[in-house]
């Protein structure tokens, strides 16, 4: 079998700082596996029968700037040479999904030997959970939204788990036509490495890349760049089976305080080197050393207001108790921190 030499799975954020290191690594690969559901669209954007501006509007992407920067480096790819392909079968399934649904059909009417089943499955089930999260949290109590964010994150490690195995399995069939493949992945999806590997007849191991980890370097900083809640989901991706641990409910309250803060929009990278991760590590170290009562404190501080206020309610509470934090907090005062 003509399997691939080198493949790597580059882990990364969505973010616009980061598409100079994710095509960094592209450069050196021949072909190149997008974590996006294929689309005719797509095609023709690569091939210059579409603007990049005509093809944003025909998706829905949570990251328009990222998206644009990446479409117009593929773009210059394809005039390469290189091989571009998506490979996302959770997300096509999805999308078959809601032409099912807009063709007057329901739930009722899916065929459960069908892909789209499970994929349903997993998404009306997580989709429930967030529902149920937003409404607890609007009005619970702290204990009952702590319940909330654990069952959703539950939840979610599932449907993480069903993507990952959908793409292991479809991408071990498309990697022996070349000699070298390069995998994007978000960094939830770090189990594909170990499903791919045990898919596909690979001569020599998957090789991996956190992207972020090379930033951090260049920062000099250490860490990573995994909030709370994404490290309770990591839980439970890997220990489905844990429950009523402490160490659950800790995060679970981290989770409420650290999405309060951390910036949701996208920044231009012309504010500071690498704005989005400078601010999620800023974030993660200001929640590293809360106590689950120091959350039920700020829960109840920042409920109801918006992200600047949150980051100064939280600033002022961490200054209060870690000295070290709250001179890592005094970063928090410039414009750019502080988006209306």
């Amino acid at each position: 079998m003509k399997i691939g030499k080198i493949v790597t799975i580059g882990f990364s954020l969505h973010r616009p700082e980061m598409v100079p290191l994710i095509t960094g690594y592209m450069q050196t690969h021949e072909a190149l596996f997008l974590e996006e559901p294929p689309t005719i669209e797509f095609g023709r954007m690569i091939e210059g029968l579409m603007s990049v501006d005509d093809y944003l509007m025909t998706i829905d992407t949570e990251y328009p700037q990222f998206t644009k920067i990446m479409c117009t480096a593929l773009r210059e790819f394809q005039l390469e040479g290189k091989k571009i392909f998506q490979v996302e079968p959770y997300l096509e399934n999805l999308l078959s999904l809601h032409e099912f649904f807009a063709d007057g059909f329901r739930p009722e009417d899916i065929v459960k030997n069908t892909l789209m089943y499970p994929v349903y499955l997993a998404e009306r089930n997580a989709t429930g959970a967030l529902l149920a999260y937003y409404q607890t949290a609007a009005g619970g109590s702290f204990e009952s939204t702590v319940d909330a964010v654990k069952r959703f994150a539950r939840t979610d490690a599932a449907r993480f788990r069903l993507r990952d195995a959908l793409r292991s399995q479809a991408l071990s069939s498309e990697l022996e036509n070349f000699t070298s493949a390069f995998i994007e992945a978000g960094m939830m999806h770090y189990p594909l490495k170990r499903l791919l590997q045990r898919h596909a007849s690979l001569p020599t191991p998957v090789r991996s890349v956190f992207l972020a980890d090379d930033v951090l370097k260049r920062l000099g900083q250490k860490g990573h760049l995994y909030g709370p809640g994404d490290q309770l989901t990591l839980l439970y991706i890997f220990h489905p089976e844990i429950t009523g641990s402490d160490q659950e409910t800790l995060l679970a309250a981290k989770a409420l305080i650290y999405s309060k803060i951390v910036i949701k929009e996208e920044l231009h990278a012309n504010v500071m080197p690498f704005p989005h991760l400078q601010d999620e590590l800023l974030c993660i170290e200001a929640i590293r050393n809360l106590s689950s009562n120091d959350c039920r404190l700020l829960f109840e501080r920042i409920r109801g207001v918006r992200t600047p206020d949150a980051r100064r309610i939280v600033g002022e509470f961490v200054m209060d108790i870690s000295p070290r934090s709250g001179q890592k907090l005094k970063k928090w005062t410039p414009s750019y921190f502080n988006p209306n």
